[in-house]
This record gives structure tokens, C-alpha cells and sequence, in this order.
């Protein structure tokens, strides 16, 4: 019987773990210093080569650093846990 719940559930077995892995990478992607401070950096070099203006840049600027803010606040509250 155990055998046959087994082949039965199966896909649905590989099809939870694999919501889970993409949730894990989603989640790791989402609260990513470095990628944060990577799109700051492309977002500096695309205001010094004139592709954004200034408006633009500080919209920008303002959104990520407020995005890297909330990644430190997470940090350190589960840090406190």
C-alpha cells in the first residue's frame, strides 16, 4: 500500500519541492545586499554616461536605497531572534 501512495504522490511531492526551491531563491535574490548595491552602482554609471537624468536617478536612487534599508531591518531583526 505504501508503495503505491508513494507513485501516486510522487509528482506532487517533486512539484512542492519545487515551489519551495524557487521560494528560496526568490527569497535570497529579493534580500540580496550586494545585488542592491550592484543596481546602485549600474544606476550611478547610467547617470555618468547620460542615459538617465537627474529626476530619474534620484526616483531611482531613492526607491533602492529604501529597498537596502529593509534588507538591513530584516537582517537584524532576525539577528534578535
Amino acid at each position: 500500500m505504501f508503495l503505491i501512495d508513494d507513485i501516486l504522490l510522487s509528482p506532487l511531492k517533486g512539484l512542492i519541492w519545487l515551489g519551495n526551491k524557487i521560494n528560496e531563491v526568490a527569497e535570497r535574490e529579493v534580500s540580496d545586499e550586494g545585488r542592491v548595491k550592484e543596481k546602485l552602482m549600474e544606476l550611478q554609471l547610467r547617470f555618468e554616461l547620460d542615459e538617465i537624468d537627474g529626476e530619474e536617478y534620484d526616483r531611482q536612487e531613492k526607491e533602492l536605497l529604501a529597498h537596502l534599508e529593509s534588507i538591513r531591518r530584516m537582517k537584524e531583526a532576525e539577528e534578535e531572534v
